[in-house]
């Protein structure tokens, strides 16, 4: 059991918390027995307990009024704090015979207040006298202290005779002087306080358990039971300290002198009226008379803040009551006293005015005192400390502001070199509190490293969690960094995945190239990814090969490596392999090997691997002086030029190849291209003639021209090449391909070609066209018979009847049977076959097909007769006009056309049309 003394120097001045005034003097000596429990707020001050039996009422305006309770004297009160309900014992007959009466103040029976139920106090036959009552607040238990030291236990419903039950609970040698219950959860315990022992019951049971809890008692009015702010503890005022008790153990206790004549419990402060000259507390059961009048000192204490919170001097006090937020204290010469509590402000600005910050904290934690108000006080003290010179003991104080106060209030104070110390200490517990900025971060790493404090660094840093992390830590790796702590700031930046950072103090200065290395190949893909391509040209400047190697699996089939080893269950990744051909701008060797890996282990990578890859190797084989070195590169370009990976940059390999002067890829590209003129101009700049003619008879047939030039190149030699004119003129007669005329003009130019090199073609080139004029001539004979033969059937038939001697349907080819139909052009149907398979009734079926045909040609022609912008646009764009002109006059665009439908006379024709018409269908009536 553990005890704690104190004595009460910290006093303060006597009006700190409370301020007294006189509310009531009557101007003469008023006797009270004795006064416990308070009123119902606002309606009652106490009831003073009159010697003639009466019980009087003092309300807030203090004008007594009261009613006859006992025939001779009222000896105790008690008044329940949450029921209406007044507990009394007094005496109705002279000899010791107290009777205990409960009121109901809430009911009338003729103007007083209801009995409910009147019990005598001493349950036995032997007379004692009551020394003290509590009551319990649910009403169920009441208790009686007597002077021989007896306890009475009323058990069940106080008001009520039939639900309660009377028993003796305590028997002992001492007066009971003290009596008071405690609730907790539903555990009720019974404080009983003799004047030599202090002890509690269990009551809520059935056998009553008894814990002696001290050898100590105290005299009558000198126990009290506290509220919950020290947890309901039962107390205890003797002469030499005063205790407080739990249930089962004795608690604090406090040394406070003085004889002790009443203690009072309110809100929170213990009030204890004593007097220096001490008396035995026996002398309390003696008369008044004997005692004679003495100077009584009443302090109000504050047991949590542990303070004296009012101390004044009163003439024999009777009581000390507390209603209406107040205190009063009675005293015998007739006068009520009030004291009142002073409002929290108030106090603190005392404590101010004092330095007494610590009781200030105290109280205002005790007051429940807001957030705010207490930062305000905490920096108070602490500026109070700091001007004393005691830094220590200040930034404490500042400390307890966080959150609240202007971080740089505190750090401007503490900026000084040799305060270092404190403001580590400040900035530490703002980083905790996680309620730093990057600045606050900066400056604690700079107090750290100026101290030179690597523990504390480290253990600043190095967290087990992100969780736990209270600081920004970009801006810590920067300050490490800078404070030349790189060990530190890679811890950082790796534990935290700030890649970048940890790459640019490995690389720009601890120059560790191959744990960079090893880094960015246990990075996810897109860092791995976007890291190396920030900082491949420096690893590839320093460790080439096995950059090449990171940047072959990153291109290909990128998995993190774990401890060394990839991680195969992952899936895998694969990088743009064109985005990183900028990196090995300084190292052909690596680049190359890096392009082939490419192209053969990923057929599909994008263009530009393969369009490096070609520059490459052509520049290898234009600066290669080993032959057989050349001949494998050659080789090696002709090869992936035929790999099929240029169709679509056609253009950009073409130039390669002309920028390096590789003529086989070159003429490999033309042909690929079909840019056959290209190939030609190529052989005919080299005067190779062999080549030209292979590349005419390879390509003629899809480019004609090719010939035409042949013969115009070998026509502008001046030196022999009658073998190869003769070869293209040969050519050229095959496939027509240009007139003798200008043969012959483009030949003439030529010194060496004589008569004898084209007289076996323009011979025979004159037998075709004779040959081609005679079938026009024979092919012109015949049209113009055929037009003479249709003219005359058109004159018949316009002149002469037309006789029908089909004897067949030109559909079905069987007999023909009436009805039937007719057409002029001597076709015959059945009318049921004519039907089936005719389009319109005005067209033969089997003419119809074939005069289509005609039509259409001949609207075409209508339609294109008008087209004089095409024309114009076409002759305008063609090389050879004639041909354009000979193509419209054949179409008839510069004749008039004159259908074989149009009459001459629309008239006569309409009318002999229509006549022709009629006979037919009359014709077909009559055969129906």
């Amino acid at each position: 059991m553990k005890s704690v003394c104190w004595r009460g120097q910290c006093r303060v001045p006597v009006s700190f918390s409370w301020s007294s005034r006189v509310v009531l003097s009557t101007g003469r000596e008023v006797h009270f027995l004795t006064c416990y429990q308070l009123s119902n707020p606002g309606r009652l001050l106490d009831y003073p307990a009159h010697m003639e039996g009466q019980i009087w009422f003092l309300p807030r305006s203090l004008q007594l009024t009261g009613f006859q309770a006992y025939k001779l004297r009222v000896t105790h009160l008690y008044q329940l704090k949450q029921h209406n309900i007044l507990a009394s014992v007094g005496e109705d007959e002279e000899g010791i015979n107290p009777l205990v009466k409960i009121w109901n103040l809430e009911k009338r029976d003729g103007g007083n207040p209801l009995c409910t139920r009147i019990f005598p106090a001493i349950p036995g036959t032997e007379p004692t006298v009551v020394s003290c009552l509590t009551v319990h607040e649910n009403l169920n238990f009441m208790a009686i202290g007597f002077t021989d030291g007896s306890v009475t236990l009323n058990k069940g419903d106080i008001t009520r005779d039939r639900h309660s039950k009377t028993q003796i609970l305590h028997k002992g040698n001492y007066p009971v002087t003290g009596l008071a219950f405690r609730q907790a959860g539903k555990t009720t315990h019974l404080f009983v306080v003799t004047t030599e022992n202090v002890q509690s019951y269990i009551v809520s049971g059935k056998d009553y358990p008894r814990v002696e809890l001290d050898t100590h008692g105290c005299g009558l009015r000198c126990s009290a039971l506290s509220d919950p702010s020290q947890d309901l503890q039962f107390i205890v005022a003797g002469d030499e300290c005063v205790y407080l008790y739990q249930p089962d153990e004795r608690g604090p206790c406090f040394a406070f002198e003085g004889h002790k004549l009443i203690a009072h419990w309110f809100r929170g402060y213990l009030v204890i009226v004593s007097r220096d000259r001490k008396v035995s507390p026996k002398s309390e059961f003696t008369s008044r008379d004997s005692q004679s009048s003495d100077k009584q000192i009443l302090n109000i204490y504050d047991l949590c803040n542990k303070f004296i919170a009012y101390s004044a001097v009163f003439e024999d006090v009777v009581d000390v009551l507390a209603e209406w937020g107040s205190l009063y204290v009675l005293t015998r010469d007739g006068r009520v006293h009030a004291l009142q509590e002073k409002d929290t402000q108030t106090k603190l600005e005392m404590l101010f005015k004092k330095n007494l910050f610590e009781m200030a904290i105290n109280l205002a934690k005790s007051q429940h005192l807001d957030s705010d108000g207490l930062a305000q006080i905490f920096m108070q003290y602490g500026d109070h400390l700091y001007s004393k010179g005691n830094h220590d003991g200040a930034v404490q104080q500042y400390i307890r502001t966080i959150g609240k106060l202007e971080p740089s209030y505190v750090i401007r104070k503490f900026l000084d070199a040799q305060r270092i110390h404190n403001l580590t200490a400040y900035l530490q517990t703002l980083h905790r509190q996680s309620l730093a900025n990057a600045d606050h971060t900066t400056l604690l790493l700079n107090c750290y490293t100026k101290l030179k404090d690597s523990s504390k660094l480290e253990e600043f840093i190095k967290t087990k969690s992100e969780s736990e992390v209270h600081f920004d830590v970009e801006t810590a790796i920067k300050v490490l960094r800078q404070a030349g702590y790189y060990s530190h700031a890679l811890y950082l930046a790796e534990n935290h995945a700030h890649h970048e950072w940890y790459l640019k103090i490995q690389l720009e200065d601890i120059k560790n190239y191959q744990e960079a290395l090893r880094y960015i190949g246990k990075l996810p893909f897109e860092q791995a990814e976007s890291n190396m391509k920030r900082y491949g040209k420096i690893l590839m400047h320093h460790i080439p090969e096995q950059t090449t190697q990171l940047l072959k699996g990153l291109c290909t089939d990128y998995r993190p490596s774990l401890e060394g080893r990839s991680d195969r269950e992952a899936p895998g990744c694969r990088a743009n392999s064109e985005e990183f051909i900028p990196i090995f701008a300084n190292n052909p060797r690596e680049l190359k090997a890096f392009l082939e890996h490419m192209s053969e282990v990923q057929p599909d990578s994008p263009q530009g691997i393969y369009d490096t890859l070609l520059e490459l190797r052509l520049q290898n084989w234009a600066h290669e002086k080993d032959p057989q070195v050349k001949e494998k590169l050659h080789t090696e370009a002709i090869s992936l030029l035929k790999s099929g990976r240029f169709c679509d940059v056609f253009d950009k390999a073409l130039v390669l190849c002309q920028m390096h002067d590789f003529q086989d890829g070159v003429l490999y590209l033309y042909e690929q291209g079909k840019l056959f003129q290209q190939i030609m101009h190529y052989h005919m700049q080299h005067e190779q003639y062999r080549q030209v003619i292979t590349v005419c008879e390879r390509h003629g047939e899809q480019d004609p021209s090719l010939w035409e030039q042949a013969l115009s190149y070998f026509a502008r030699k001046e030196e022999d090449c009658k073998e190869y004119v003769a070869a293209v003129l040969k050519h050229i007669e095959n496939k027509n391909l240009m007139p003798p005329l200008l043969v012959v003009q483009t030949l003439a130019h030529n010194s060496t070609a004589t008569l004898s090199v084209i007289r076996d073609y323009l011979v025979q080139k004159l037998q075709k066209q004779s040959q081609q004029i005679a079938q026009d001539e024979l092919r012109v004979r015949r049209y113009r018979e055929e037009t003479t033969r249709i003219r005359q059937e058109i004159q018949e038939l316009k002149a002469s009847p037309k006789i029908f001697q089909k004897t067949k349907c030109s559909i079905c080819n069987s007999a023909l049977e009436l009805p039937s139909v007719h057409f002029l052009c001597g076709h015959s149907f059945h009318q049921h076959c004519f039907e089936s398979y005719s389009e319109s009734d005005a067209d033969c079926p089997t003419c119809l097909p074939e005069n289509r045909k005609v039509m259409d040609m001949i609207r075409a022609q209508e339609q294109k007769r008008d087209l004089h912008d095409q024309f114009q646009h076409q002759l305008k764009c063609s090389n050879d006009s004639f041909s354009v002109i000979a193509d419209y006059f054949g179409r008839g665009v510069f004749n008039k056309l004159t259908l074989l439908t149009d009459p001459p006379t629309a008239r006569l024709t309409s009318s002999l049309e229509a006549g022709l018409q009629r006979d037919l269908l009359m014709h077909s009536r009559r055969g129906t």
